[in-house]
């Protein structure tokens, strides 16, 4: 019992600390600039939502928000789209290179994909895919196949051989296997996937800045830097920008936490 609270204690300790930020952030966000300069970690003497009227729209705002949408959406979407079938093969199969295939997944965690600006740069720009959103839905897509193919196929190694035995006697063919048994009964793995990518992607800076030219096509995080000035910075509006970027995570967060949950325990009950 003493060690359960000590144990409650401690993570409620560490929620209270990691969420510091996160209120000096939406406070600071609702005070005018002066008072953010004069008292940071004060409190707002009146409410002012004009700093989110100005990041919304002074800032474009709207289009950055837009930008990371299409671009981490994309990126995820194809991302699992392309991972599904290879890690249903590899968890599910065996043959002649499985190992081999495996290894080179693997491979894929172990390098770090900012290693290789150079020939990504290079490449879109052969392809005519430096400054487009396409080039850097398709560069976010293939970093993250070693990761969710590892996830993934984990997962569809722990489903029960007997799922397929029955489902072929059945007479279900490969595809329809697949796509209506297997692949809604890893829909925790999907989810541990989409929201361990999605999160990174969406506050991503280094690509974005590298990669586009075009103010129109900056995501979010390299928008943020549109707020700091030569002589002045506006940090109302900042904070501001930084509350609209993060309530879709918050967002994302609440609604996936029971899948996340299954996912990552998954193996525990096995």
């Amino acid at each position: 019992m003493v060690k359960r609270f000590a144990g409650y204690l401690i993570l409620w300790a560490y929620a209270a600390v990691a969420l510091v930020p996160l209120i000096v952030m939406v406070l600071d966000s609702l005070r005018p600039n002066t008072e953010v300069l004069s008292d940071p970690l004060g409190l707002p003497s009146t409410l002012d939502f004009g700093s989110y009227s100005t990041a919304w729209t002074q800032a474009s705002f709207s289009t950055y928000v837009r930008n990371s949408v299409l671009v981490t959406v994309g990126a995820v979407a194809l991302d699992v789209l392309v991972s599904l079938p290879a890690a249903y093969a590899l968890g599910r199969y065996r043959f002649r290179g499985s190992g081999v295939l495996i290894a080179y997944f693997l491979a894929g965690l172990m390098l770090p994909i900012r290693l290789g600006i150079l020939p990504i740069f290079y490449l879109l720009g052969s392809l005519g895919m430096v400054d487009s959103r396409l080039g850097l839905v398709l560069v976010y897509a293939g970093a993250g196949v070693p990761f969710s193919v590892f996830i993934m196929s984990a997962f569809f190694r722990g489903l029960p051989r007997e799922l397929e035995e029955a489902a072929r006697i059945d007479g279900a063919g490969e595809l329809r296997l697949f796509a209506r048994i297997m692949v809604p009964l890893v829909k925790p793995a999907i989810a541990t996937v989409v929201v361990f990518r999605f999160v990174p992607l969406w506050n991503d800076f280094f690509f974005p800045l590298v990669l586009l030219r075009t103010t129109d096509r900056y995501t979010l995080p390299v928008g943020l830097t549109q707020f700091f000035g030569e002589f002045q910075t506006n940090w109302s509006a900042l904070f501001a920008g930084l509350v609209i970027a993060t309530v879709p995570l918050v967002v994302l967060f609440l609604v996936a936490t029971k899948q996340i949950v299954a996912g990552l325990t998954a193996g525990m009950s096995r």
